[in-house]
């Protein structure tokens, strides 16, 4: 991981974000040799159509078979 002084990021700020976003790797922001804030790039959100629901229902029973209803009396 690749380090970088509290002053040189100040001035090269965004050079350095597009760098982390481009390659990915992370980089450590620090202060008289402390580390301060680590620099990391955004993971992509997923926002497909299909499947974005994975894992989060769950199915009981037979999906595909006719279910019976009970109507009650009709009577016409």
């Amino acid at each position: 991981m690749r380090q970088i002084p509290a002053g040189a990021f100040k001035a090269r700020c965004l050079t350095v974000m597009k760098q982390v976003q481009s390659t990915g790797e992370p980089v450590l922001v620090t202060k008289r040799g402390t580390p301060l804030v680590k620099v990391v790039p955004v993971e992509k959100e997923k926002n497909e159509i299909f499947g974005f629901l994975a894992g989060k229902v769950k199915i009981v029973g037979d999906i595909e078979s006719p279910i019976s209803v009970n109507w009650g009396d009709s009577k016409t």
